[in-house]
Order: C-alpha cells, then sequence, then structure tokens
C-alpha cells in the first residue's frame, strides 16, 4: 500500500522538521535540485476534481447486486464511518461538479446500511437506493468511464530479527536524517508540493535513489533495521503493497506498515521489461516478474534500481488487518485505493468488471467498496486498486488483477 498511501499520509502523519533557520538556508537549494516528481506529460494530465465524475441519470444506473458477503460490507463501511464522525461536520467532499459535506457523506453511509439490511434483492436494492441517493460516475481513462482495476494485497514473509546468511535484506524504518518540507508553509507564491530531503550538515539534498540505499550502503546507520528478509525483490514488492507482516522462526511476527518514502518519483519496472522484450504485456504480473528475476539473478539490481522509490516502514500491532491511508484496517475485498484528488475519501462506490478468480480463471466483479487508501501511483480518474486481503492467496489474486471496469459513487440527495 505504499505507493497507494504517501499522498494522505504525508498530510495526516507530520514528518521529520528541520529548524527555521536551518530550512530557510537550504530551501534555495531544494528549489533547484527538487526530489519530487516532474510534472505529467500534457496528454496524462488529470482532469479536476470537479469533472473527475458525472451524477448518472436514474434510468442508466447499472443494477447494483454484490458478489460478496453482506458483513464484509458491514465491517468496511463501519471503519469509514467512524473516521468520518470524527472530522468537522462542514468539511468537504467533492463529488464530481457537486460538494458534501462529512456529515452527509457519514449520513449516507449509515442510511445506505440501512436499506441494504432490509433489501437483499438487488432489484430491489437498486430501486430503493434510487429514491434517497444520488450516483455519480468516473469519467474513466478515456472519457467514457473507462478505470483499470489492479489489485494489492498484504504479504507474509519469513524472516529474522538479526541478518544471515539466508535473510540479508534488510527493512528499514524511517531514517533519521529524513526531513520533509512543505513549500506553502513559506509564501502563498510556492507550489503547492512537499520535498523530501536528506539533512548533510546544514545543507538539505534529495534523498539517496534506491540504488544507493539497496547496493551501496547509502542510509547504514541511519535508519533502524525492522527485520531481515530473503533479498531485494521480496523488499521491493512488499514495498509497492506498502504493509507486510514478517513470519519469524520463533512463531513471532510483526506488522509493518508505511513510515515515510525517499520522495522520488516511482516508476514502474514492468513497462521496462516489455520495453526490452523481457516480457510480454499478456506476461506481465507480479508473479511473472517474481520469476523472471528468479531466472536472471543478473538482472535484478537494475531491474529493480530503475524505480527509485523506496519506502520505510513502522511497526504496527500485529492483530486486526493493515492500516489504509487513515490509519483504519482495510478488508479484503472491500477497501479501494483511488486518486484522492480526483475521488471522495472514504466514501461508499460500487465496482463493476472482471477479477481474477482461482484456476487461473475470471469472473464477473460487482459489489459495494469503500474508498479508503490511495497512493503515488493510483493517479487520475481511471486508476483504482482493490485489496485483496492478506497471505500467498490473496497474493496470487492481487498479482492477476489487471482489468477495466467502471467506478460509482453514491451519497443521499440533498
Amino acid at each position: 500500500m505504499a505507493e497507494r498511501m504517501t499522498t494522505q499520509l504525508k498530510k495526516f502523519r507530520p514528518g521529520r522538521s528541520l529548524a527555521p533557520a536551518l530550512l530557510l538556508a537550504c530551501l534555495a537549494a531544494l528549489l533547484m535540485t527538487s526530489c519530487a516528481p516532474p510534472p505529467p506529460p500534457p496528454e496524462v494530465v488529470p482532469p479536476p476534481a470537479a469533472e473527475a465524475m458525472v451524477r448518472v441519470p436514474e434510468e442508466q444506473w447499472p443494477l447494483l447486486a454484490d458478489d460478496m458477503d453482506l458483513g464484509s460490507l458491514f465491517a468496511a463501511a463501519q471503519q469509514s464511518l467512524a473516521y468520518l464522525r470524527r472530522l468537522p461536520p462542514d468539511q468537504s467532499f467533492q463529488f464530481g461538479p457537486d460538494a458534501y459535506s462529512a456529515a452527509q457523506v457519514a449520513y449516507s453511509i449509515a442510511r445506505f446500511l440501512e436499506i441494504a439490511g432490509h433489501h437483499k434483492n438487488p432489484a430491489q436494492l437498486t430501486a430503493a437506493l434510487k429514491r434517497e441517493f444520488a450516483l455519480y460516475a468516473s469519467v474513466g481513462r478515456d472519457g467514457r468511464g473507462e478505470v483499470l482495476m489492479t489489485g494489492y494485497y498484504e504479504p507474509i514473509l519469513d524472516g529474522a530479527r538479526a541478518p544471515s546468511r539466508r535473510f540479508g535484506q534488510p527493512l528499514y524504518a524511517m531514517p533519521g536524517d529524513l526531513v520533509t518540507i512543505d513549500l506553502k508553509l513559506f509564501g502563498e507564491d510556492l507550489p503547492q508540493r512537499r520535498l523530501v530531503g536528506q539533512v548533510d550538515g546544514h545543507k538539505v539534498r534529495p534523498y539517496p535513489e534506491r540504488e544507493a540505499i539497496d547496493y551501496q550502503g547509502a542510509i547504514q546507520g541511519k535508519a533502524k533495521v525492522l527485520a531481515w528478509i530473503h533479498d531485494p525483490v521480496e523488499s521491493f514488492f512488499l514495498q509497492i503493497q506498502g504493509s507486510g507482516q514478517v513470519r519469524f522462526a520463533d512463531g513471532g511476527r510483526t506488522r509493518l506498515g508505511y513510515a515515510a518514502s525517499n520522495g522520488r518519483p516511482y516508476r514502474g519496472i514492468g513497462k521496462l521489461l516489455m520495453n526490452e522484450g523481457l516480457m510480454s504485456k499478456d506476461e506481465m504480473s507480479m508473479q511473472g516478474i517474481k520469476r523472471l528475476l528468479e531466472a536472471r539473478p543478473d538482472l535484478r539490481r537494475r531491474v529493480l534500481s530503475y524505480n527509485p522509490s523506496y519506502v520505510f516502514f513502522r511497526e504496527l500491532s500485529p492483530e486486526g488487518g493493515p492500516l489504509g491511508c487513515y490509519e483504519i484496517p482495510l478488508g479484503a475485498g472491500r477497501a479501494v485505493a483511488t486518486d484522492r484528488k480526483m475521488f471522495p475519501g472514504l466514501a461508499l462506490g460500487f465496482i463493476t468488471g472482471e477479477r481474477p478468480a482461482p484456476g487461473g480463471k475470471t469472473a464477473p466483479l460487482a459489489r459495494f467498496v469503500l474508498n479508503q487508501d490511495t497512493g503515488g501511483a493510483i493517479r487520475g480518474p481511471g486508476r483504482l486498486d482493490l485489496f485483496f486481503g492478506s497471505g500467498h492467496e490473496a497474493g496470487n489474486l492481487a498479482g492477476r488483477m489487471k482489468h477495466t471496469g467502471r467506478l460509482y459513487f453514491l451519497v443521499m440527495k440533498r
């Protein structure tokens, strides 16, 4: 979930800070050597939030049938409700061209649960919701509603508390020399951007990239090692998921969650592998990449280092589920990650499309979801990540999830 969590965590979790004098001294250098991602090319600039969704006329609503159990939906919805009720009631949430308050979003979820509890038949449920709710649809990546849906999960890895021949890859906590600078604090005329850097004497430099961290010892002694696992490939994919568990030989385990990133832009290695003819589009999946890098160890360093982004972890309670960007447990099959600039966080959604099924098959996808996560690689109105749960089987399904579908949000009419 790391690449899904980055944006909101920067909002809700305070980063390290420098003394004001030092910040002012190094600000000019940071602006000249910014480690923030370059702006996307014009053809992929996402629309403003007001144009990311359109209201759906009642005669065009899909059938709101759900392919999962009602209990998992109610549990996920309660997590959103608990968070929303802690917010200022008038905090605004954007549903395409229309704004709704936190109180309205919370009441919408609560009322939905009442209606869903009384109407098990999809046609009756859809009719009942039409009477009280408005439905908004994402414009998608093509302007006509097409959304690319991928999957993520919580890995469970074997590891150790101390390095050994078998377990030699460290999983780092946030380094003590990592700082985050909010440019808006230094003037309204500055870009709305957060920079991540490394303190070096009286200067701040861009934080080291993956290559320097994993292969050149750039932060050895500067960050606590939370656990040791098998190799950099496992670490790489754990960072992409953003959360995971490490299981120790003595039966103990620790859950790790996202703490910070090095501020470097996320760059997908799948495109590199396809461009070099090492994998085809049909072969592309997390499992496929792992198989390739296991068979071709000579490629590992160059391929992994192609993505300069690096994630640091923090220890979480092993009880419950992994946490999303709002610090609430994610429910398998019910939590989704979207671009938080486009869609209302914590809100009730509905998705349709296809999903992977056991045995290499696919199955129809139609279910209510809660928008409880986000990520650096999930950008624009045409992207969504579905959380599949924890462990090996969840990973198999998540790694195969790459289908187009439709994304909707529901909120009570005013």
